[in-house]
């Protein structure tokens, strides 16, 4: 079967690059990296203060205002934050590189001040080359509901939860606060 190349077109009749995976059609932005960017509209709402931009990568890929930890870019790492207290976290596609995701989260609870903001953007299971077994960086694989249960089952830790659904980037958002 020939493969047709699903193609959008705007107004100004620019074509969107997709690209095939298993019989998948993708926005070709999802294999290029910085998926951190469809998420910052929505956290430079809710990040206020001074905060964290765990695994971004790299400096222009952090959250605007944010001191960036990873270890590419410092000597510190998911489970190496240095000081308690923070105003807010933000993490985008990280968390499913990690060995122990619950225990980075619970580590980051230990992070932030009381009232404290947890933003993370992750990948959404939907997107076949994400899931572990086609993509071996990524240890574990997400949907709104895993990540839903796991903070609402901690009411002693989190509250006000938001889990957003999947977006256009086979991705979601999640907020929560330090209880």
């Amino acid at each position: 079967m020939l493969l047709q190349k699903l193609m959008f077109r705007n107004p100004q009749n620019q074509k969107m690059q997709t690209v095939e995976f298993k019989g998948e059609i993708y926005p070709s932005w999802q294999a290029s990296g910085f998926a951190a960017r469809f998420a910052f509209p929505f956290a430079l709402e809710v990040c206020k203060g001074e905060g964290l931009d765990v695994g971004c990568n790299r400096e222009e890929w952090k959250l605007p205002g944010s001191v960036p930890i990873d270890p590419v870019l410092n000597n510190f790492n998911a489970f190496d934050i240095p000081y308690p207290d923070w105003d807010y976290i933000f993490s985008s596609h990280c968390l499913e590189h990690l060995d122990n995701w619950v225990k980075a989260l619970d580590y980051w609870h230990t992070k932030l001040k009381k009232g404290g903001v947890l933003f993370l953007y992750l990948p959404d299971h939907s997107q076949k080359y994400w899931r572990s077994w086609s993509n071996r960086k990524h240890k574990h694989q997400f949907t709104p509901q895993i990540l839903k249960d796991y903070f609402t089952d901690q009411p002693e830790m989190w509250k006000d939860v938001f889990v957003s659904n999947v977006d256009l980037n086979n991705s979601f958002i999640v907020i929560s606060y330090k209880k």
